[in-house]
């Protein structure tokens, strides 16, 4: 485990106890351990400890990993994607799902909303846990879908957090934003395109 697994789960640990715990003691014990998991990323990490901090902020409750939603549409062997602004790098279209989004119905609304294309989405390619495969290390447990999808409708139009929006050839893929997609999963989710009774990846 690398220190941000460690930090994941002691920060997971303490944010639960707060929800749970009656007790006084047990709650600042709980406390105490959130602050030097932000100590301990400050100086890990080399930022300053108000970031640190600000990492799991406003999170409470029961600590779950989050959901990341990426469409994939082909068409003759092109893959849609879209360019982040905050990278200057391409991905599947997608991000995080909502309170009270389906997880099919998230994945429709990100594509719209990053590439100007309506979508829907036809399967579930695969659902990954982010920390299985070689994207760079992150903050938040994360697990990732990937969803097979059919355009519908619309026309490209860049966003507030996309700026360009393209198809390419799925051997021809621009440099990728790996955070977020690595050219294997679009490969593999390629395979689901031209094999659709492929069963759905996990882990």
């Amino acid at each position: 485990m690398t220190i941000l697994d460690w930090a994941r789960k002691v920060q997971a640990v303490a944010q639960s106890g707060l929800a749970f715990t009656q007790d006084e003691f047990d709650r600042e014990r709980y406390t105490q351990l959130t602050e030097l998991v932000a100590s301990i990323l400050s100086s890990e990490l080399d930022i300053p400890l108000a970031q640190a901090k600000g990492f799991w902020a406003g999170e409470e409750g029961y600590a779950t990993p989050k959901v990341d939603v990426r469409g994939g549409i082909f068409e003759n062997d092109r893959v849609l994607l879209v360019r982040e602004r905050s990278d200057g790098k391409w991905t599947l279209p997608g991000g995080w799902v909502d309170v009270n989004d389906s997880p099919s119905g998230a994945v429709a609304r990100e594509i719209f909303e990053e590439s100007g294309y309506r979508a829907r989405a036809i399967k579930l390619a695969a659902l990954v846990d982010k920390r299985r495969h070689p994207h760079p290390p992150g903050i938040h447990h994360i697990y990732k879908l990937f969803f097979l999808c059919e355009r519908t409708g619309g026309a490209p139009a860049v966003s507030s957090e996309t700026d360009a929006v393209q198809f390419f050839g799925i051997h021809a893929l621009p440099e990728l934003s790996t955070g977020r997609v690595l050219a294997s999963q679009i490969e593999r989710l390629h395979q689901h395109h031209l094999h659709p009774e492929l069963p759905t990846d996990f882990d």
